[in-house]
C-alpha cells in the first residue's frame, strides 16, 4: 500500500514542479512586457494628451 502512495505524491510533486516552472516563465515574461510598455509611455508622455 505505501507503494501505491509514493508514485501518486511522485507523479503530483512532478506536475506540480512542472506548473510552477511555467508559471514563473510567464510571471517573468509579463513584467518584461509591463517594463517595456512602461518605458514607452514614458518616453512618449510629451506626445500624450488626456
Amino acid at each position: 500500500m505505501d507503494e501505491k502512495a509514493y508514485k501518486t505524491m511522485c507523479s503530483s510533486g512532478a506536475a506540480d514542479l512542472a506548473i510552477g516552472i511555467c508559471v514563473l516563465i510567464g510571471g517573468i515574461a509579463a513584467g518584461i512586457i509591463l517594463i517595456i510598455d512602461g518605458a514607452r509611455l514614458l518616453k512618449n508622455k510629451s506626445r500624450l494628451i488626456f
